[in-house]
């Protein structure tokens, strides 16, 4: 396929609008430096504690055990009943 034969978006749905940085607000860690094993290795997810901001997460290496990171996850907060 030529360049000036792939399909055009219409005007106002390029890829640089509030949707598309919606997109992007949470990110998941597959890898982190460790420093004990001293190169980039998988990681482990797990929930350190619960706080009135959100979900504290804590990254573990997977080969070492080692903390690599925290993460807090403001995403999954629940509901709150104002009364």
């Amino acid at each position: 396929m030529k360049p000036n034969q792939y399909p055009r978006r219409p005007a106002g749905q390029a890829g640089t609008g509030r949707n598309a940085q919606g997109m992007f607000r949470e990110l998941e860690a597959t890898e982190l430096y460790c420093p004990n094993c001293r190169e980039a290795v998988p990681v482990r997810k797990r929930l350190l504690l619960i706080l009135p901001d959100g979900d504290k997460y804590e990254y573990l290496c997977a080969r070492c055990s080692s903390s690599v990171g925290t993460k807090v996850d403001r995403n999954n907060m629940p509901g709150i009943l104002h009364v």
